[in-house]
């Protein structure tokens, strides 16, 4: 199964069977897990910077599991999460998916299905931490360009030429030549599709907040 290092799965449930059955189904696996009774206990324990998934049950007393999905979304946090449902829970778990679950799971749990699901969210996990490793990359590099490097960046992206530089900027096409080769430079690209791709990249990435 693929993992990020040191990867958690967090399951939030009520109900102390379901957690000491997820538990036990995990560390079969080796699979790093912790439980927690409540959304509550969760958020006083839960360390954004590190990454995992989140087993999470719909119906808690509390704050439930819809509400503990909007919140962590409120907070900018995109952890990959699977949704615990009863039979009578499947118009919510669709509502979730909408919302931005990567799944649902429907009780009583089963091993397979399980492992299926958090396989799929590592695997996400995984693809968004890189990504936000990336844009925080392209951020360092685009600290280093003045001001005016970042508009002539903003002007060769959407295809000017330098004499159109020049005089959008009103500098000489010599001064916008000069700020293209920093700009290439300390952005770390030969080309201006690789310049484009970086951007687009850091424009996809979402928040570097959780690197």
């Amino acid at each position: 199964m693929p993992t990020v290092a040191n990867a958690t799965v967090y399951a939030v449930d009520d109900d102390s069977t379901t957690r000491i059955l997820l538990r036990a189904m995990l560390e079969q696996e080796r699979i790093p897990v912790e439980t927690y009774a409540s959304a509550e206990n969760f958020l006083l324990a839960y360390r954004p910077q590190a990454p995992g998934c989140l087993l999470l049950d719909f119906g808690m007393p509390g704050m439930n599991g819809l509400e503990l999905q909007h919140l962590l979304t409120d907070q900018g946090n995109d952890i990959p999460i699977i949704f615990l449902s009863s039979a009578s829970e499947i118009d919510i778990a669709v509502d979730a998916l909408k919302a931005g679950a990567v799944d649902f799971i429907q009780k009583p749990v089963e091993v397979d299905r399980v492992l299926e699901c958090v396989e799929k969210a590592m695997q996400l996990e995984m693809e968004r931490r890189h990504l936000r490793a990336q844009k925080a990359e392209i951020e360092l590099r685009k600290r280093l360009l003045t001001r005016r490097e970042e508009e002539v960046m903003g002007w060769i992206v959407k295809g000017k030429s330098n004499k159109q530089i020049a005089r959008l900027l009103g500098i000489s096409s010599r001064t916008v030549e000069v700020h293209r080769s920093k700009v290439m430079g300390k952005m770390q690209v030969r080309s201006l599709i690789e310049l484009a791709e970086l951007l687009l990249k850091s424009d996809q990435a979402g928040p570097a907040k959780y690197v």
